[in-house]
């Protein structure tokens, strides 16, 4: 005689189950997840509401997002009123260069520390790492000395050593750390059919470590595109401004446009959200795809 099923309960469905998620923990996390969306959502949207208000108005007792008076005024000042096109080229312009030059030279100096045994390798790579413990601030006094006896003060070439001196050492640590990941059977296979060391190193290496790459590079940009200190030490003429010199240059002594000011802040947000955008395929796929597959 069979026994009877018992209907399993409600309270039990929903808090437990044997495999897989119950419906409680699901909506628990997306409850969280949820949360600090809004919590990373809201301060831009506060922000977007300041820009597209009439006038200087930066407090208000009302909590809409879009105010009754909208306005998009603020964003034609400031593009066609100011120079917020020519900030915006020159912090694109340093930007790119420095991070295309960290990412070339931390790739080769990253193989070298992966792949090859010589003498100062550990030591070298501890003191790569401790460069990354220095504050930026420490470094304003020493960086200024040296563009001032080179002559370099007032140049973009200035600008993009002195990022590139405090973005390579971070960038070898990771692509060196994925170069450890990537079989040497690859490369050893790619040479056994008649290409040289160098020509592995391209052909192989380079292709599976686009992720590393990827992630350097939006390191080094992200890093030098919200930099104030070294750039306002560097560049002292204003065509030269970068987009946070030039943001600044909005607040005066007794007023400050807070309009303008926040839709400025909105539109310099739109190249990095675009690089983002398109390095994701990379990010994403590259990640998940090992190099070998078995």
């Amino acid at each position: 005689m069979k026994r009877p099923i018992k209907k399993r309960s409600f309270f039990r469905w929903f808090f437990y189950r044997a495999r897989g998620d119950s419906p409680a923990k699901r909506l628990i996390i997306h409850l969280i997840l949820v949360i600090f969306c809004i919590m990373a959502v809201y301060p831009v949207l506060r922000i977007f509401s300041v820009s597209i208000r009439p006038g200087n108005r930066l407090l208000s007792t009302s909590l809409k997002i879009i105010p009754e008076d909208t306005t998009f005024g603020n964003y034609t000042q400031v593009i066609l009123n100011r120079d917020f096109l020519l900030w915006l080229w020159n912090s694109l312009l340093i930007t790119t260069s420095t991070a295309t030059i960290g990412v070339t030279l931390a790739s080769t100096s990253a193989y070298a520390f992966s792949r090859w045994q010589f003498p100062g390798r550990k030591p070298g790579m501890i003191f790569l790492l401790a460069t990354q413990m220095i504050p930026a601030a420490m470094l304003m006094v020493p960086i200024y000395i040296i563009a001032i006896k080179l002559g370099l003060i007032n140049t973009w070439r200035g600008v993009v050593i002195a990022y590139s001196v405090s973005s390579v050492p971070f960038s070898i640590w990771i692509l060196k750390g994925y170069y450890d990941t990537i079989p040497h059977e690859l490369e050893q296979a790619a040479m056994i059919d008649g290409t040289s060391r160098l020509g592995a190193f391209y052909r192989v290496i380079l292709p599976l470590s686009t992720p590393a790459l990827a992630i350097a590079f939006l390191f080094n940009f992200t890093q030098v595109w919200n930099d104030f200190l070294i750039a306002r030490i560097m560049l002292q003429r204003a065509e030269l401004y970068t987009w946070p010199l030039g943001l600044q240059r909005m607040q005066h002594q007794w007023q400050t446009q807070w309009g303008e000011f926040s839709a400025a802040a909105l539109m310099v947000s739109v190249p990095v959200m675009i690089l983002f955008q398109l390095s994701s395929r990379w990010l994403i796929s590259g990640l998940t795809l090992g190099s070998v597959k078995g």
